[in-house]
C-alpha cells in the first residue's frame, strides 16, 4: 500500500492541528487527568476528520480504509498516547457498527453529530468482569413495551465522562452466549446532565494514558428505545468482532509514527550524550539495538499496510488484524523501554517523552483484546488447537 497526495494531505493537515490546538495543551491536559473532548472534536470536525471513511449522506467523506490508516498515523504526533485513542474510539472504534448496520434514524441522531465533532461517543463492551472475554458480558436489556430497560455495568470506557452516547454490547436474550447480544445506542445525557439511571461509579486512575478519561458507569433500569438497535437483535457480538477489525487495525497503524519518534529522539539524545570520552551513540551495542528497533518497526509498518489492502479488497482480515495488533502491542513495549534505558536517569523522569511513552505504551497488549488472546485467535486459525471433545 502506497500514500497517495491526498493521503499525505490529510496527514499534513492533522500534523498542523497537533502542532497549534493538542501538543501545546499536553502537558496540562495530562495533568488534569482529563482533555476537553467536546472542544478538541468540534475543531477537528470543521477540518473533516472524524469521518474519512464513513457515508458522505452523514457528512462523511466516503473514502476508503486507507485514510483512516493514514489518520491513525499521524496522531502519533500527538506528545501522549491517551488523546490519540480517545480520538480513536470516536472515529473507529464507537462509530463503524453503526455507519454499516444503523438504520438511517439512528445515523442521523448519533453519527453525523460525531462526524461533525458536536457529539462525543464510546463504546461500551467491557465489564468489570468480562474485559477480553467478550461473551461473557453481564449488562442486560429486557423489552418492556417498544423499551430496552438495561442494567448493569461497563468499565474501563475511554471518553465516557464526556460521552454524549454508548454503543453498547447488551445481552437482549437468553440464547447461545454468541446469539443473544445486540449493540445498542445508549444516549448518555440530557440538558448536559446524565440521564436518570446513568451513574459514574469512578473515574479510574492509571499508570498511563492519563489526559483519556476512562471510566466505571453503571446504569439502573435505564430505558431505550427498541428501535435505537444497531441491525438485527442477536447480531451485537458478529457486528463487535467486525467492529474489532477496525479498531486492531487502527491500533496497529496509530503505533507506527510514536514509536518512529521515539527512536529519533534517542538517536538525537545518543549523539549528543558524552560517555567515556565519546558519545552514548558511538557504542556498538547502542547502534546494532536502535537499528533494530528501526527494523521492528517496519516491519510492522508492512504487516498494518498488507492488512489495510486486504480489508480494502473486502476480505476477512481477522488474522491480519489480529498479528498486527500483537505485533503492536509488543513493540509500545519494548521499544520505550529499550529507549529510556539508553536516557539513564534523564529516561527515569516524569516529564521525559520516552517515559510516558512507557507509561502509555503499557495499554496495547491489554486494550483491544489482550496480547494472550491475540495468540489464542491466530491458534485456532492456524488450526493448532484442539476442538472440545463432545
Amino acid at each position: 500500500m502506497q500514500y497517495t497526495h491526498e493521503h499525505r494531505e490529510i496527514q499534513n493537515t492533522l500534523k498542523r492541528f497537533i502542532e497549534s490546538e493538542i501538543n501545546p495543551h499536553v502537558d496540562e491536559w495530562e495533568a488534569a487527568e482529563i482533555f476537553p473532548a467536546h472542544e478538541v472534536f468540534k475543531k477537528m470536525g470543521n477540518l473533516g476528520l472524524l469521518g474519512l471513511t464513513k457515508p458522505e449522506a452523514f457528512g462523511g467523506a466516503g473514502l476508503d480504509y486507507s485514510y483512516s490508516l493514514a489518520m491513525a498515523e499521524a496522531l502519533g504526533h500527538i506528545d501522549c498516547g491517551g488523546i490519540p485513542m480517545a480520538i480513536g474510539v470516536q472515529t473507529d472504534m464507537a462509530t463503524p457498527a453503526l455507519a454499516r448496520f444503523g438504520s438511517d434514524e439512528l445515523r442521523a441522531q448519533f453519527l453525523a453529530p460525531a462526524i461533525a465533532g458536536d457529539m462525543v461517543g464510546c463504546i461500551g463492551v467491557s465489564e468489570p468482569g468480562a474485559g477480553s472475554d467478550v461473551a461473557g458480558i453481564k449488562t442486560v436489556a429486557r423489552k418492556d413495551g417498544d423499551d430496552y430497560v438495561i442494567s448493569g455495568q461497563k468499565m474501563w470506557i475511554t471518553n465516557s465522562l464526556q460521552a454524549d452516547w454508548m454503543c453498547m454490547l447488551v445481552n437482549t436474550g437468553e440464547g447461545p452466549i454468541h446469539k443473544n447480544k445486540s449493540l445498542v445506542m445508549v444516549p448518555m445525557r440530557e440538558n448536559g446532565k446524565l440521564r436518570p439511571g446513568i451513574e459514574v461509579g469512578k473515574k479510574i486512575k492509571k499508570i498511563g494514558m492519563n489526559s483519556s478519561d476512562t471510566g466505571l458507569i453503571y446504569f439502573d433500569e435505564v430505558r431505550v428505545p427498541q428501535r435505537y438497535r444497531i441491525g438485527a437483535e442477536g447480531q451485537g457480538f458478529i457486528y463487535q468482532m467486525q467492529q474489532f477489525q477496525e479498531e486492531r487495525l487502527w491500533c496497529a497503524a496509530s503505533t507506527l509514527q510514536s514509536l518512529t519518534n521515539c527512536i529519533q529522539w534517542t538517536v538525537e539524545w545518543a549523539q549528543e550524550r558524552k560517555l567515556f570520552g565519546s558519545t552514548l551513540a558511538d557504542q556498538q551495542w547502542v547502534q546494532f539495538k536502535l537499528a533494530e528497533l528501526k527494523a521492528e518497526v517496519e516491519s510492522l509498518r508492512a504487516l498494518t499496510y498488507q492488512a489495510c489492502e486486504h480489508y480494502i479488497a473486502g476480505e476477512d482480515v481477522t488474522e491480519w488484524a489480529t498479528m498486527a495488533k500483537l505485533k503492536a502491542g509488543r513493540l509500545n513495549r519494548t521499544v520505550p523501554d529499550t529507549c529510556l534505558q539508553f536516557w539513564g536517569g534523564m529516561g527515569f523522569t516524569w516529564e521525559n517523552k520516552v517515559s510516558r511513552m512507557y507509561r502509555d505504551g503499557r495499554l496495547a497488549s491489554i486494550g483491544g483484546g489482550a496480547d494472550e488472546v491475540m495468540l489464542g485467535i491466530l491458534a485456532k486459525m492456524m488450526g493448532i488447537t484442539k476442538r472440545p471433545q463432545k
